[in-house]
């Protein structure tokens, strides 16, 4: 797992699927409410989230489970449950069986959706919903964010709420669209269009090959990066000098692979940001699986997105950028490693090396694919989380780390010495 990558691009998500209508043929039940609502005619609710590789991740229940982690994405269709064993599948109401496409190298992957569901978070509640079931858990997000994850949501949260992301505060702020009120207060405000459930801005503007060049990217709060670039017929993007050969991350059909590289200058709205790390992918694994109605030369993730409080207003067409000074002045940076790493075991906190680029500090140290990673400097790696050893491989170019190292039963001692390669 790309350390930065993974922080800054592996554990998203591209995901391109059915939208299904919320008609399954129930009766009416006497003053029910349908669709999505704030229990008790609450005007708001304030809901907490964890942030983990860049991902938002929010409790909620399905029907009568126990609390499951989801990730918040802007502009997925309808509720997927990646990891299917989390509900029992007699307690659902299959109905047909789906093949969803997105992002990678593989094919499409089987689904079935179930019918008359409750979904409720905190305050919010939604009756007779559908969701969509993979068939087993083809994605394995939990090894790669570090903590349990059942499933993806989200547009139906932001289409029915205007919704803020604080990401100081780590907590999400729903609002009856009825009672929010824009002021100049709260940010800028800037334009949106919603096309096939997701959000598209034309407020960036990117400063590379000597020259402005105006974008139009997805606002994508299932991704865990900064941004990402893909060419099209309108705009073709020469890559950097220095590139960065790289698995980008993990889509819904497998592996992304790409480059990785540095654009001089990128504006949002009118506040600019030096030196970004941006991903262009392969057209076999990502371009070639865009909506070919959809004019997006990209999208812009979490790592960038979190360094503002971010209001998205669906129905009136408008987001809301308010920005954190201290944020808006920390370095892009990227896994100095070279490394991947995954989870696994009790919890979640036995790390794995998953992948090794050539010549990078870890393949001059000596490790490889399937070492276990026991001590870090002088914490024990059960100690310590995925994102918090994502940090530690990111800050501190020429900086060493001790490793104690796990292979085949052998435990032997490993130094690395961090390298900015982008």
């Amino acid at each position: 797992m790309k350390t930065s990558m993974w922080l800054g691009f592996i554990a998203i998500l591209f995901i391109s699927t059915y939208s299904f209508g919320k008609s399954n043929g129930v009766d009416d039940v006497i003053q029910e409410k349908y669709g999505y609502f704030l229990e008790k005619n609450y005007k708001t609710a304030r809901i907490p989230f964890e942030l983990h590789s860049n991902l938002i991740l929010l409790y909620v229940k399905i029907n009568d489970s126990d609390s499951l982690r989801f990730i918040l994405d802007t502009g997925v269709s309808s509720i997927i449950i990646t990891d299917p064993d989390i509900l029992k599948p007699d307690k659902l109401r299959l109905t047909r069986k789906v093949n969803l496409v997105g992002a990678g190298e593989g094919n499409s992957i089987a689904a079935h959706v179930a019918i008359d569901n409750r979904f409720s978070m905190g305050r919010l509640k939604a009756n007779h919903q559908n969701i969509v079931v993979l068939e087993k858990d083809f994605l394995h997000l939990s090894e790669y964010v570090g903590v349990p994850v059942h499933g993806i949501f989200g547009y139906e949260v932001f289409n029915n709420f205007v919704v803020t992301i604080d990401f100081s505060k780590k907590e999400i702020v729903l609002m009856r669209q009825d009672s929010y009120k824009y002021k100049k207060s709260k940010g800028d405000k800037h334009p949106i269009v919603i096309e096939d459930t997701k959000p598209y801005t034309n407020a960036v503007t990117l400063f590379a090959d000597g020259r402005a060049h105006p974008i139009r990217v997805l606002i994508d709060t299932g991704a865990g990066h900064a941004l990402l670039l893909n060419n099209t017929p309108k705009e073709s993007f020469r890559l950097p000098e220095k590139v960065l050969r790289a698995q980008l991350g993990r889509g819904l059909n497998g592996v992304i692979n790409g480059n990785l590289g540095r654009i001089d200058r990128l504006r949002l709205g009118r506040y600019e940001m030096d030196n970004i790390v941006a991903s262009f992918p392969d057209s076999i694994a990502f371009g070639g699986k865009l909506n070919s109605q959809t004019d997006r030369q990209g999208n812009i993730g979490c790592e960038l997105l979190r360094r503002f409080k971010v209001t998205m207003n669906y129905q009136q067409g408008y987001m809301v950028l308010k920005p954190v000074k201290s944020r808006l002045r920390e370095k892009f940076e990227h896994d100095m490693s070279g490394m991947e790493i995954r989870a696994d075991g009790k919890e979640l906190r036995s790390y794995f090396v998953n992948h090794v680029l050539d010549s990078s500090p870890a393949f001059s140290a000596g490790l490889k694919e399937g070492d276990q990673l026991l001590f870090i400097n002088d914490h024990a790696a059960s100690e310590l989380n995925v994102s918090e050893i994502y940090k530690m491989m990111q800050r501190g170019d020429g900086r060493s780390i001790d490793l104690m190292v796990k292979r085949q039963g052998e435990i032997f001692f490993a130094r690395l010495t961090l390298k900015r390669m982008i």
